[in-house]
């Protein structure tokens, strides 16, 4: 006997729409977990995260008639809970951290880098030098520490592991600017773990 498939998001989504209360349920109990985990990545802070994950949901379950099939239900969900979160996270105005500016790549007058090769060294080899604990919390800083444009492009990308294109979407970006600013974050982030590193040899 054939097992029935699983209705997919976009036909919960269309039932939910129309008052079907299990069917929105059905996408709560599917996405919530990955929804707190990318308002936890993105606020760093767990009851932000949990308000943001509320947030998303009262809006989806507000908007959902305005959901109208052009993307994927899961793309419609993550640019809500992503917004959800940036929103939750500027509204607690917390003391800026220090920005990782410091921390990208330097270039002489000839395009040479300008960092020593000891430098280089450590942030090619951090994670021997700082045990994975640490270099876990380390890692949440510098996270923490990037300017929301980065953050989100990041987060999406490398964490959530989505597709470039999907990211796009989501930030009502072009593919090229999300490639960009993952890009920025990923060298940003280098810096710093490589500079903890070289401290701490």
């Amino acid at each position: 006997m054939a097992v029935a498939a699983e209705p997919s998001d976009e036909d919960l989504a269309a039932r939910a729409a129309g008052a079907d209360e299990p069917a929105f349920e059905a996408l709560v109990a599917r996405y919530q977990a990955r929804v707190y985990r990318l308002a936890r990545r993105l606020t760093q802070d767990d009851g932000d995260a949990q308000d943001a994950l509320q947030e998303t949901f009262l809006q989806v379950h507000r908007k959902l008639s305005s959901f109208r099939g052009e993307s994927r239900f899961s793309t419609w969900l993550y640019r809500v809970a992503t917004n959800a979160a940036l929103m939750q996270r500027r509204s607690r105005a917390r003391r800026p951290a220090e920005p990782l500016d410091a921390y990208a790549p330097r270039f002489d007058v000839y395009g040479e880098h300008a960092a020593t090769p000891e430098e280089l060294l450590a942030a090619s080899a951090v994670d021997e030098r700082l045990d994975r604990k640490r270099l876990a919390e380390k890692a949440l800083d510098g996270l923490a520490r990037l300017p929301d444009l980065y953050r989100e492009a990041f987060v999406l990308r490398d964490l959530e592991e989505l597709e470039t294109a999907e990211v796009a979407e989501i930030l009502g970006l072009e593919p090229a600017a999300v490639r960009q600013r993952v890009h920025r974050a990923r060298l940003l982030l280098r810096g710093y773990l490589g500079a903890l590193a070289e401290r701490e040899s």
